[in-house]
């Protein structure tokens, strides 16, 4: 069942604290997708995606929002960053490199859904072939026993693990050679001559011998390889690229030419990529080594902070494209407490997870995660502010005789890090600051 826009906001307000106006602009963006699907062609090919920019400073969650919209839907995501592209003819990347990168994302994730598909017969098929090649040393143990009751016993052991470390020597397909030259007829495109040879050519069979572990897992994955059609997975993946592809453009403040478009310099490249990457959202089609692709549907959601310059900088035809535009706010001390303790992977519990290998069970106080908000609310006011990236570095700083001191081989040790933990193993960092006036 296709997710409505509420229940989007929810489930991306499981990882990312506020920024509510950008949460509602990408869920409806992604609902209208679901309902252009359901229209009779003729309108539906009429009906482009509404692009967004997110404007917003560094670290308040413009990237994780795209991020974790994409995985919502399982939809082939791209993440570039504008001030990569320079205009075609200069030193850079063409900026058509990203559709075409793109569709290797698609193609990536629908391989991998087709081969979770068939991965129970994959693995059928490499417990049977890894039983066979352990039959002779069995029988050897067990002569009077029939076969049939050994390859059994055995499938029943690689299941256990009990085969793991024991060694076998199989088939396998040679790996192709891989060998990469420039495309025919479209800049950019490459083609891979060792996929060619190895589609006119039968594939070589080579003997490896390895651990039953390693031996496994290559047999289940060379299964899977031969119980799925890579061509009918390229066609998907391309489809999918060009209809519900979303491609993140970060930093696209760096590219306006600062209102001077009548000067030289900078200002005249970074108005050039600008036009160069018109046409991509616009809507054009860009070859790939796997055929033609349509942009006309892919949904491009663009951020920058906009310090320095602002959207009326860009070119006029480009801020057409975007005609949805969302302010992501900073974000606040009360913001700090809830990101380090209410989302799924808030930051106290990754801490907690990586020390519990080592056997030490980390907890915080309220009172310890309110002052660890404080202060990197008032290092992030009184520097750069980073938003949310400030505090990885405060958890760092606190947490740094803990994590080098940690080394297992011990039984479960609790620690429980309060204010007044904070205060002491903070106090350098609050000083070197100029923040200690406001914990004296």
């Amino acid at each position: 069942m296709e997710l409505t826009p509420k229940q989007i906001v929810n489930e991306l307000d499981r990882y990312i604290i506020g920024q509510n106006d950008a949460k509602k602009a990408v869920a409806i963006a992604l609902r209208n997708r679901h309902r252009r699907s359901k229209l009779p062609d003729e309108i539906r090919n009429e009906i482009t995606p509404k692009n967004i920019i997110m404007k917003g400073p560094t670290g308040v969650g413009k990237t994780e929002i795209a991020r974790r919209l994409a995985k919502l839907v399982k939809a082939p995501f791209l993440k570039v960053e504008a001030t990569k592209f320079t205009e075609v003819g200069y030193v850079g990347r063409d900026v058509e490199s990203m559709i075409r990168d793109l569709v290797e994302v698609s193609i990536r994730l629908v391989k991998d859904e087709k081969i979770a598909e068939v991965k129970p017969k994959a693995v059928a098929t490499a417990e049977t072939k890894i039983a066979k090649a352990l039959l002779p040393i069995r029988k050897k143990a067990q002569p009077e026993t029939p076969d049939a009751l050994l390859l059994e016993e055995l499938v029943k052991d690689l299941k256990d693990g009990k085969l793991d470390k024991i060694h076998v020597e199989l088939e396998f397909d040679e790996p192709p050679k891989q060998l990469q030259i420039g495309g025919f007829g479209a800049p950019g495109v490459t083609s891979n001559i060792g996929d060619i040879m190895n589609n006119l050519m039968p594939k070589r069979r080579i003997k490896r011998r390895m651990t039953v572990a390693e031996a496994y897992k290559i047999s289940i994955e060379e299964a899977a390889e031969k119980l799925i059609d890579q061509e009918s997975i390229n066609a998907e993946g391309l489809m999918r690229a060009e209809q519900d592809g979303i491609v993140f453009i970060d930093e696209l403040d760096k590219i306006a030419s600062k209102g001077n478009r009548n000067g030289g310099g900078p200002d005249v490249s970074r108005e050039g990529v600008q036009r160069d990457i018109l046409p991509i959202v616009e809507g054009c089609t860009v070859s790939t080594k796997y055929g033609n692709i349509k942009t006309d549907y892919i949904l491009f959601i663009a951020a920058g902070a906009f310090h320095i310059t602002n959207i009326n900088d860009l070119i006029p035809e480009l801020q057409g494209r975007f005609p949805i535009i969302v302010d992501l706010l900073s974000l606040t001390e009360h913001d700090f407490f809830k990101i380090l303790k209410e989302p799924d992977n808030a930051l106290i519990l990754q801490y907690a997870a990586l020390l519990g290998v080592d056997f030490i069970d980390l907890k915080f106080t309220e009172e310890a995660i309110a002052e660890i908000a404080r202060i990197a609310f008032l290092e992030n006011a009184t520097n750069e502010n980073i938003g949310a990236r400030r505090l990885h570095s405060v958890m760092e700083m606190l947490l740094e005789d803990i994590s080098f001191s940690a080394c297992g081989g011990h039984e479960m040790i609790e620690l429980v890090i309060d204010k007044n933990y904070v205060d002491l193993h903070l106090a350098k960092t609050l000083k070197s600051f100029d923040l200690v006036k406001y914990i004296l």
